[in-house]
C-alpha cells in the first residue's frame, strides 16, 4: 500500500484523491490494520493525514532518520513566569534530518521515489499559497457552528452575496462511518442570527434574568464531576502535604542543599497541576450573588447586538460562549451559552428560540 500510494501520488492524484480512492475499496487504513499502535484512532477509514504522514516518511527507504523532531522548553504562561515551562515537540527541517549510511531494514521504495515526492509536496505547498482577502468576509459563527451528524465544526461560504455554513462529507466516508450524512449540508447564516439575538436578550432581559441566573447556578453541579479538574486538585494538595513535609525535615536539620532539590522538584509538579486546573475553569464554583453581578453586566451587550457591527458582534458571541449544533434532518439549531466560561444555559432551538422550552423544533 505504501508502495502504491506513493505511485498514484507522482502520477497526478492529490491526497484526498488516495484517501477517497482507498476508503471506496474498503482497504483498511493503517490504524485499522494495526490498531495495537494506534488505540487513539478510529480506524474507520483513510484520512487525509495518515496518507500526507506516509508519503513525509523518509523511513520507508530503508534507512533510519533521526533528529526529524526536536524538544522545546516553552512558559507555560508568559504572563506569570512562576508556573515554569513545558516541554513541546517540534518538527526541524530536512536538512537537519540525521540519515544512516547504510539501510537499516528493507526498503519499500527508493530514495529517488521519495525526493520526488518531498519535491512535488513543496511545490503544491507554495503554489496552494492564497494572499489575504483585499475585504475579509465575517462570519459571525466562525467556529462556533456544528454538524449535529457528524459533530465537525462547519466552515464559512460566501454564495450570492450572502454567508453560509456548510459541512461536506464524501460518499465515501459516510458509508465507512454508517452514518446517514448528506454530501453537502448548507446553512445561511441570516436565517439563524435574528432568533439567536432574540433568545439571546429574552435570556438577559431584567423580566427573566433570575431564571437564567437559576439555570447558570445549577449548572456549576453538572460540572463538578470533571476528572481532570479533580485529579489536578489532589495533586495539588498532595503537592502541598509534601512541602510541608520537606519544610518539617529542613527544621529538623536535613542538607538544606538536599531539602531545595526536593522542594524545587515538588514546585514545578505543583506548577504544572496549577496549569491543569486553570485548563478546567468548570471547578470553579461562584455564589448566587457573584454570578448575578457579571450576568447583569451582560445585559447591556446583548441589548445592542441588533445594530452592532459584525465584529463586535462575533466578539460577543465568543465572549458568550455561544456553540450552536445544526440538526439539517430536524432544521433547527441547538444553541448554548456559557458566558461564566463553565455553565451552560439550557439549550435552544432555532424554530422557537424561546427560554422555557428546551427543545421546541421549528423549520
Amino acid at each position: 500500500m505504501v508502495r502504491r500510494i506513493f505511485a498514484s501520488y507522482l502520477a497526478g492524484m492529490g491526497i484526498k484523491a488516495i484517501a477517497e480512492m482507498l476508503t471506496s475499496e474498503g482497504i483498511p487504513c493503517s490504524s485499522a490494520a494495526d490498531p495495537g499502535r494506534n488505540r487513539h484512532r478510529c480506524g474507520i477509514a483513510w484520512s487525509c493525514g495518515a496518507i500526507g504522514a506516509i508519503l513525509g516518511n523518509p523511513r520507508y527507504t530503508g534507512r533510519q532518520v533521526w533528529n526529524r523532531q526536536r524538544k522545546d522548553e516553552v512558559l507555560i504562561d508568559v504572563g506569570d513566569v512562576a508556573l515554569g515551562h513545558q516541554t513541546r515537540m517540534r518538527w526541524n527541517e530536512a536538512g537537519r534530518w540525521i540519515w544512516s549510511d547504510q539501510q537499516a531494514h528493507e526498503p519499500l521504495i527508493d530514495a529517488a521515489t521519495f525526493g520526488q515526492a518531498q519535491s512535488r509536496r513543496l511545490a503544491r505547498s507554495a503554489a496552494g499559497q492564497r494572499s489575504p482577502r483585499r475585504s475579509p468576509r465575517p462570519y459571525l459563527l466562525r467556529g462556533i457552528l456544528y454538524c449535529w451528524i457528524c459533530g465537525r465544526r462547519m466552515q464559512g461560504s460566501w454564495n450570492n452575496d450572502a454567508a453560509y455554513y456548510r459541512c461536506v462529507f464524501l460518499r465515501e466516508y459516510a458509508a465507512a462511518n454508517k452514518i446517514d450524512h448528506p454530501r453537502a449540508v448548507y446553512l445561511r447564516e441570516d436565517q439563524i442570527l435574528p432568533r439567536l439575538d432574540q433568545w439571546l436578550a429574552g435570556k438577559f432581559s431584567p423580566a427573566l434574568l433570575p431564571g437564567t441566573i437559576a439555570e447558570l447556578d445549577q449548572a456549576q453541579d453538572a460540572g463538578q464531576g470533571d476528572s481532570g479538574a479533580l485529579e489536578a486538585r489532589r495533586e495539588i494538595a498532595d503537592c502541598d502535604a509534601r512541602l510541608r513535609t520537606h519544610r518539617a525535615a529542613l527544621e529538623a536539620g536535613t542538607d538544606p542543599a538536599l531539602v531545595a532539590g526536593w522542594t524545587a522538584e515538588v514546585q514545578a509538579q505543583r506548577a504544572l497541576a496549577e496549569a491543569r486546573l486553570h485548563d478546567h475553569p468548570r471547578r470553579h464554583r461562584l455564589t448566587r450573588e457573584e454570578i448575578t453581578t457579571m450576568v447583569t453586566t451582560l445585559h447591556d451587550i446583548i441589548s445592542v447586538l441588533a445594530t452592532a457591527d459584525p465584529a463586535d458582534k462575533a466578539e460577543v458571541y465568543t465572549q458568550l460562549g455561544l456553540t450552536l449544533t445544526y440538526q439539517p434532518h430536524q432544521q433547527k439549531v441547538i444553541a448554548q451559552a456559557a458566558p461564566l466560561g463553565y455553565m451552560y444555559v439550557r439549550k435552544c432551538p432555532r424554530g422557537d428560540l424561546n427560554p422555557p422550552r428546551p427543545a421546541v423544533t421549528g423549520t
